[in-house]
């Protein structure tokens, strides 16, 4: 069955929800303000490392957005969404990413977008930390009011690479007090899943050397995992797109993981392959949309993009 029917059958079976007062903490502490479209409630600017006050460059950037639907947000599944720019730049608020966040939310998801702290004013593994403590504000003010729902992890590019390390080194989730089988699964786009070029600048390795140290999704591999769902572009970054089917081919064929699945869109290129996710009907935004709504992974497929 394609990937258009089964987001078709899902919808018209999708039973409306009764809707609840969410986020009565994080609102205390927040913006509120209405997106364009009067399906979504924005919720900007919330900070989850409070911890850290007397770091001004922490107070700036770790703070979130929550993005909501208006209606009906009873048990809506959440996704957590990093954004892409290099571990050095990009934000939040960024075009493509809001379009995201927004797309999402408009179809029942609620969507957490962080900002974390970006190198070189911090180094590996900062940013890691700051995500992990993302993904633990959600468990514990945003998911807990949705009776606990379930919480997905995903992110493009830079924020694929930190969705894949937070997804295969456990320790930073743990360090930050969450337990992976809570986890519902991660969608990593367009990710590196060898040491990041940013992280080996940051160790004076010049690219084009290609490392796969402890910060490399790939050096982790191992048999349990949450179901991870990489999607690609067929015409991604050189190597971008081979480096992930090397990924998925070594958790299953060396550490016997079948928990996870690639799909890749044939003619997306890295960015055009996020552009496509922010239209309900792009067959990546189905996939994802799917794997959050079912919490099954998809088959592997190369999708043409026609």
């Amino acid at each position: 069955m394609s990937y258009t029917m089964r987001f078709l059958m899902f919808f018209i079976s999708f039973r409306v929800m009764r809707p609840s007062v969410l986020f009565a903490t994080t609102l205390a502490v927040s913006t509120a303000c209405f997106a364009q479209e009067s399906e979504i409630q924005i919720n900007a600017n919330v900070p989850y490392r409070p911890e850290l006050a007397d770091d001004a460059y922490a107070q700036e950037f770790c703070k979130l957005d929550i993005y909501q639907p208006a209606k009906d947000v009873s048990n809506a599944p959440i996704l957590i969404w990093f954004h892409g720019g290099g571990l050095e730049g990009g934000s939040k608020t960024s075009g493509l990413t809001k379009k995201l966040a927004e797309s999402f939310a408009a179809q029942g998801v609620i969507v957490v977008v962080p900002d974390y702290r970006l190198s070189p004013n911090v180094t590996f593994p900062t940013y890691l930390e700051d995500a992990a403590r993302v993904v633990s504000y959600t468990q514990t003010y945003i998911a807990s009011s949705q009776n606990g729902a379930d919480v997905f992890v995903g992110g493009h590019s830079a924020g694929g690479y930190i969705v894949s390390l937070l997804a295969m080194d456990l320790h930073y989730l743990k360090d930050a007090g969450v337990d992976e089988t809570t986890l519902a699964g991660f969608i990593p786009v367009s990710g590196q899943v060898m040491t990041h070029f940013t992280v080996a600048k940051e160790k004076g390795i010049a690219r084009p050397a290609i490392i796969a140290d402890e910060a490399a999704p790939i050096y982790h591999i191992r048999k349990e995992t949450a179901p991870i769902l990489v999607i690609m572009g067929g015409d991604d970054w050189p190597a971008r797109l081979e480096e992930n089917r090397y990924y998925v081919a070594v958790m299953r064929k060396v550490a016997e993981n079948n928990s996870i699945a690639l799909v890749e869109v044939d003619d997306r290129t890295h960015s055009s392959i996020l552009k496509g996710l922010s239209s309900p009907d792009d067959p990546a935004a189905i996939a994802a949309l799917s794997f959050i709504r079912t919490k099954k992974l998809p088959p592997d497929e190369i999708i043409e993009n026609n």
